[in-house]
């Protein structure tokens, strides 16, 4: 027994340390989940982490592996049909033992991207060839990996893929020459920072980036480091600096289309589609309408969708922010008339099918037409199952629960309890 309660002490600083790191408190956490304050406090002290179904519950909401708190060993004893009140004693046992054999950190993993975007000498370099081709095949799969949804995997490469890009600028004796990869390196990194809701961090990782933009004199690069400038004023409830930074920024660069190359056109239009994602924040649709206008116009000289770094670009792309625009300034009816014809659309991006189909999700709840809802809900996890668990996808789940008095959609509450919102 002795084993099992230092087994249950370990899960338990687990947990912990995963809440510390995204700066939540105990109640905050335990309110997500829907239970008290002094659930979480026993599960962090060591005690009752037997309960597999409060265990699956915490690492989806903290997002911890789930191998970390035994829950794949305790799967295989269970089976699919036992709710597990409890685990059995050899599979919780059995995972103390696991964690001798390297598995990924998501609690180190992130503390290592903070580090890898702080000033001064980075750390020592992890990769011996640190050539532009083999850096540059390198962020190109970086930016594969936040468009298929691949977070996990990308928060273990980025820290790693930053200090290596640091090191050859330096040893090249030419910071400029690698500017640009360093800074679409910070871009990533914000995006990925904003997704885990690590507003602090991301304000870093986009300081990091206007600085390598403009270091390198790219226009490209330059739009692209506005773009996540401004998602993280407009997260930070900046909207009215987001709004003038892409409008003053769109002056300086906007026009000549047909002389521009493939990559500054998709890197225009997607910061003119985050000064659309503002400006209909803020509810100023003259800005809206002049972002999306210019952002049209933009897509008239792209091909079409292309599975690399530019690929989340093109009509498709500017379609689905107006469908956001929409709902924004509260016209459901619209904006679903306009998403019908996209759910019927090749989109390639994982992510932006996810969003194509939250959005639908949005605007069938604020219609009434839950069933429809909770089905688009569903459609958009098979896209992006970690984008689903966003805390503003939970909020509108919660919202259709409890909208739902009198239980005829018995789905949408299995749902909204596998996404641990509260009941």
């Amino acid at each position: 027994m002795a084993e099992a309660s230092s087994e249950a002490q370990r899960i338990g600083e687990v947990i912990r340390r995963a809440r510390m790191v995204q700066r939540r408190s105990q109640k905050d956490v335990a309110a997500a989940l829907g239970y008290h304050q002094s659930k979480v406090s026993r599960l962090e002290s060591g005690r009752g982490a037997e309960d597999v179904r409060v265990l699956r519950a915490v690492a989806r909401e903290l997002g911890i592996d789930p191998y970390r708190l035994g829950l794949a060993a305790a799967t295989e004893a269970c089976g699919p049909d036992h709710g597990a009140e409890g685990m059995h004693r050899r599979a919780f046992l059995a995972a103390g033992a696991a964690v001798l054999v390297p598995a990924a950190d998501t609690v180190t993993t992130h503390a290592e991207l903070v580090r890898a975007l702080l000033p001064g000498p980075p750390p020592a370099a992890a990769s011996g060839a640190l050539t532009r081709e083999a850096l540059r095949l390198r962020l190109g799969a970086a930016r594969r990996l936040f468009y298929t949804c691949d977070y996990t995997t990308l928060e273990r490469t980025l820290p790693v893929l930053i200090t290596d890009l640091r090191h050859a600028a330096e040893g090249a004796g030419g910071v400029a020459d690698l500017s640009p990869m360093l800074a679409t390196a910070y871009q990533t990194a914000t995006s990925l920072l904003l997704k885990q809701h690590d507003q602090g961090s991301a304000w870093l990782a986009a300081g990091r980036a206007m600085a390598e933009a403009e270091r390198s004199g790219t226009p490209q690069v330059l739009a692209s480091s506005v773009r996540v400038q401004t998602h993280v004023l407009a997260r930070g409830k900046h909207t009215v600096q987001a709004v003038e930074l892409v409008r003053h920024t769109a002056t300086q660069l906007t026009g000549s289309y047909d002389r521009r190359s493939p990559e500054y056109l998709a890197a225009l239009g997607l910061m003119l589609l985050r000064g659309v994602t503002a400006a209909s924040g803020e509810g100023d649709r003259a800005a809206t309408e002049a972002f999306l206008s210019e952002a049209k116009e933009v897509a008239r000289y792209v091909s079409a969708d292309r599975p690399d770094a530019w690929a989340n670009f093109d009509a498709t792309n500017v379609a689905l922010h107006e469908v956001s625009a929409l709902l924004a300034f509260g016209d459901a009816g619209p904006a679903l008339r306009a998403a019908h014809p996209l759910m019927r659309r090749r989109i390639p991006v994982p992510e932006r099918r996810a969003a194509l189909w939250l959005e639908a999700a949005r605007a069938y709840s604020r219609q009434g037409r839950l069933a429809e809802g909770y089905r688009a809900l569903r459609i958009a996890e098979t896209c992006a199952a970690q984008d689903v668990r966003r805390p503003a996808v939970r909020t509108l789940v919660a919202d259709m629960v409890a909208r739902d008095r009198g239980r005829t959609l018995p789905g949408l509450h299995q749902f909204s309890r596998r996404l641990g919102v509260p009941a």
